[in-house]
Order: C-alpha cells, then structure tokens, then sequence
C-alpha cells in the first residue's frame, strides 16, 4: 500500500476508488473503463489543487516522504547502473551515509556525491538516516580532489537532516571537517552542479552544497535548522512547528527569492515520489545543461563566478 501524508486524504480516497473499479471490472467481467478514465481525471485534477497551496510545513513532510527518491535511486537510474562506488577517507573509515563515485550519465563521465537515508528501518540505521560523521565530509572532499584531478564535472545530491551531532563525531572534528569543505569547494576547478532532492538541513548539507550552480526540487527545504528544532529552541515545544517553517523561509519559492539558489525543478502533480522517472529525468536534464553552459568558461573564470556569487549573498550594513 502506497503511504500518504494527512493532506493527501482526498487523493487516498480517490485512489481507493480506481482500484476498487479496476478489480470490479476483472472480477465481474463489467465495463468500468468509463468510470475508471473519469477517477483518473479525478485524481490529477486533485493532486494538482492539493499541490499548488502546499505550506511550507506541508512541504517540509513532502519532502521527508519515505516513498520519495533518494540519491542512490538518482544515480542508479541517470546512469544505468553504470556507477563506481568509491569508499573511505583515507583516515578513520567510510561512512555509509554519504556515497559517492564516477558515474556515466549519457556519455559522459561525472563524479557524483550525495547523502543517503535508507529505504526502511534496517538500511536508515545502516545509513545513519543520512547524517553524516566528519569522515563522511572528508569522503566527500576526496572525491572532489579526485573528480578535479582527472577534470570530471562533481554533481552533489543534498538530503539529509543534518549532520551527525553525536559527541564521537565532534571529537572526530565535525565543524573542521565541514568548514575545511566550505572552504575547499570554491578552489575546485572541475564544475560543481548541487541539486536539493530532500531535505537541506544545516551544515549537513553545506558541507556538500557550494556549487557554481544550486538547484532546488519544489518540494523541498534548506535552512539552518529544521522547523521542530527551531520550535523547541523558541518555544520549548515541537508544537509550533508549523509557525516555524513559515518563519524560517525555507522553501524554494523563499531560497529563489532571496537568492540563494539558482532554479527550482518543477516535480510531477502529487510530488517527486508520484513519478520517480520523470523527476530524475528532469533532474538529469538541468544537471547536463548547466555543465555545458559551465564548461563554456575557463576554471579561472568559473571559481571567481562561484566566490561573487556567494559573496553576494546576504543583508548587511557597513
């Protein structure tokens, strides 16, 4: 059974109805193709109502959903399988909650790295539920050192819910690992391309995240900390979650308008995990434009583009 979010009781419903008509039609032997064309209508009609005037807490559950694509579910299909984990840090261990390696997507060769929670209980605890240790971080920067090494584009997949906050991963330097990524990416001369596909939480995810170009799916967040924390800290409850996510502005609609972020991908009516093929089509799509239009500029010309445009970021007064 496909799981739904409390909004998405009217679409349940209707759902329940098509599968009811469907095994009508074969059990009895009766026309119901009528009905069943009219319930599809019905279906998509209401996705799209129900999608358009998502809020952002809304959103903030879209994008946690457990059927939604995750990075392996990315690279496994823009690549055909044609993918080559590489493992380690080269230090403490590999850290399963961020993977990454070459991978052919159309052609060409790309160095692909992103945070993966798990797809049920088992792999999440495996995963660590995407929160990654600073070994993770320093995975991560290997690969881009490796990716530059050889001039292959890096695209970063962004989901987690942070990084992992555990006091083993501060004595392993948790702020340093993702501070020295900071700093590190912007010196990357090879093209960087990060696209949000979940959630965007914290350092967690700018760890991964300087890009030349940062793409966000509809349904998702980016922000310095997630509504429930944000409303325990402020409030000392998790109940005002919802009047968090509306003040933290951490849709992509609220990341586009403040430019923080360059392009939002449209996702399929009912959201990315209504139509896993044809979000990471799209995601696909932009991820090779943007390296086409970047390989147009020389490295020099790209790394100074990446450092104004962050630079730029911001409201301040001198």
């Amino acid at each position: 059974m496909p799981a739904y979010l409390d909004f998405e009781k009217p679409i349940a419903e209707l759902e329940e109805q098509l599968d009811q008509a469907k095994q009508i039609e074969e059990k009895g032997k009766v026309d119901a193709s009528q009905t069943i064309a009219e319930l599809k209508k019905k279906i998509t009609k209401t996705k799209k109502e129900i999608y358009n005037n998502l809020t952002a807490w809304q959103k903030v559950q879209v994008s946690r959903h457990p059927e939604r694509p995750y990075t392996l579910d990315y690279i496994e299909t823009m690549t055909n399988g044609d993918f080559l984990e590489l493992h380690g840090d080269r230090n403490v261990r590999d850290d399963k909650a961020i993977v990454g390696g070459f991978g052919n997507v159309s052609g060409r060769t790309l160095m692909i790295i992103g945070q993966q929670k798990g797809i049920n209980t088992k792999m999440r605890q495996y995963r660590n539920f995407g929160m990654a240790n600073p070994e993770g971080y320093r995975k991560a920067l290997r690969l881009m050192h490796l990716a530059n090494k050889f001039n292959k584009p890096i695209v970063t997949l962004i989901d987690t819910p942070g990084a992992y906050p555990g006091i083993e991963a501060e004595e392993r330097g948790q702020g340093e690992a993702i501070a020295r990524n900071l700093k590190e990416m912007f010196e990357i001369e090879v093209p960087i391309i990060t696209v949000i596909v979940g959630e965007g939480a914290s350092g967690g995810a700018l760890g991964i995240g300087i890009g030349d170009r940062v793409f966000m799916l509809e349904n998702t967040w980016y922000s310095v900390i997630s509504p429930e924390s944000c409303s325990s800290i402020l409030w000392r409850s998790w109940d005002h979650k919802e009047e968090a996510a509306e003040a933290l502005k951490l849709t992509a609609t609220d990341m586009l308008g403040n430019k923080l972020i360059d392009f939002i991908i449209k996702e399929p009516p009912g959201g990315a995990h209504s139509n896993k093929p044809e979000i990471i089509r799209r995601v696909k799509k932009e991820i090779l434009a943007s390296i086409e239009e970047l390989e147009q500029l020389s490295s020099e010309e790209r790394i100074q583009q990446r450092i104004d445009k962050y630079c730029a970021m911001g409201v301040y007064n001198e």
